[in-house]
């Protein structure tokens, strides 16, 4: 069936490598990048999970695996999936679901013009991911709001990318971190002998963004004085040095970013309300983790993929049992905290797996015991096909036929296992 698999994924519009063999697909895997790997179980020299077992220990990256099998026991799935398989499907199968299921994966982890194109599986983030591309060929100012941790910056990058593209300049400014002393210097930049110091000539942070992205992180802390001038810039877009006698034209996307009330500042003449208004015709929020928790585990993988890149010989596999722990903790710092947490417990562990304890060992207020029991396998197996569901559903709008049919099943058994896992269902659209 290879000849009409090739077919059938070229006319779905993916480039495609047909390796026939265990020792040909390892070959390929470490002289090429691919974003989705479909392999059989039984392949004519080895067992196709073994040679992922293998490719796992001795590559630094890896592609999301989805097995196809009608030999393999539920045992050994879940033993590859615990390993870090993506999916698997089970002869005879619908090859429209096979199909459903690489593109899935192959979007989760590939990139769109240098641009990761994902922030989480959660529906709050789903959506954001899917109204971005649209706010990118309108929008040429955006307001994100959210707890710090949260994740501003990267829908701020996501947004540059899919704006103007990667290659452009994004130039981040800490709005918070620059006296107000200097701020107009480093935001205008200057001319040789504008002032003592000015020993030669500075291009400032708009002229740096010109054909790009400034990013005004934390421009609640602004002062009032400079908020003036940047109001300016923004209706004319002209900016001139300090010391200098001309203003050029420049050209840029604004996005600017706080975790401040910007509304209640302008109330209390903290904030500037004409340019409140000017930057807040397009507003994201994101929220905190606490309450997108099906985001931690998926960041936790991603993290722990990232250390293991960078460092192929010490790679590290998270202990399903420490998934629950982990979604329970409320985690403050957000997304910033977690991957903290993350980078921690790698470097910390003395072997391969990632327990509890190298989480919750110290800091993190006693919320995690070293000794959690292991679930059940019905227990775990019942968590994964849940997130499974969950993000077909999202990945469909929560249209219930359509995420029937990608899946291979009918719309009552949809409804059924839905039920059964607790997924409420949502309006479709």
């Amino acid at each position: 069936m290879g000849e009409s698999l090739v077919e059938r994924f070229r006319l779905e519009g993916f480039e495609v490598d047909w390796c026939r063999s265990a020792a040909e697909a390892a070959r390929q895997l470490e002289s090429r990048r691919y974003r989705v790997v479909v392999s059989d179980i039984r392949l004519p020299d080895r067992n196709g999970g073994d040679l992922f077992l293998e490719l796992m220990e001795r590559l630094p990256s890896l592609p999301p695996f989805l097995f196809m099998t009608a030999f393999g026991s539920i045992d050994r799935a879940v033993e590859l999936l615990k390993a870090g398989a993506a999916d698997y499907v089970t002869k005879p199968f619908d090859t429209d679901v096979l199909v459903a299921k690489a593109k899935g994966l192959a979007q989760e982890y590939g990139v769109a013009g240098g641009c990761a194109d994902t922030l989480g599986v959660s529906a709050a983030m789903r959506r954001i991911t899917e109204t971005l591309p649209r706010l990118a060929r309108h929008a040429s100012a955006l307001l994100i709001t959210g707890e710090s941790g949260a994740g501003k910056e990267h829908v701020a990058q996501l947004f540059h990318c899919l704006s103007v593209g990667k290659e452009a300049p994004f130039v981040t400014v800490n709005c918070a971190a620059i006296p107000e002393s200097l701020m107009e210097a480093e935001l205008f930049g200057y001319e040789k002998g504008a002032f003592t110091g000015a020993v030669k000539a500075r291009r400032g942070y708009f002229e740096q963004a010109h054909g790009g992205t400034l990013f005004l992180d934390e421009i609640g802390d602004m002062p009032l004085a400079m908020q003036a001038k940047l109001l300016r810039v923004l209706q004319e877009h002209k900016s001139g040095r300090l010391g200098g006698e001309t203003r050029q034209y420049i050209d840029f996307r604004l996005v600017c970013a706080t975790h401040r009330d910007l509304k209640r500042m302008v109330e209390q003449g903290e904030f500037r309300e004409d340019l409140y208004y000017r930057i807040h015709v397009i507003h994201v929020r994101i929220p905190p983790l606490r309450e997108r928790p099906e985001d931690i585990r998926w960041f936790v993988r991603h993290f722990v993929e990232e250390f293991n890149r960078a460092h192929p010989q010490e790679r590290r596999r998270l202990d399903p049992r420490t998934e629950q722990a982990l979604m329970s903790y409320p985690w403050p710092g957000n997304v910033r905290e977690l991957k903290h947490a993350v980078e921690r417990a790698c470097i910390l562990s003395p072997g391969p797996l990632l327990g509890a304890e190298a989480f919750f060992g110290d800091g993190m207020d006693g919320q995690a015991d070293a000794d959690l029991p292991s679930p059940p396998l019905a227990e775990y197996l019942m968590a994964c096909e849940r997130d499974y569901l969950q993000v077909a559903l999202q990945r469909h709008g929560w249209h219930m036929t359509h995420t029937a049919e990608a899946m291979g099943i009918t719309r009552k058994t949809l409804w059924e296992k839905m039920r059964r896992l607790g997924i409420q269902a949502r309006e479709e659209g």
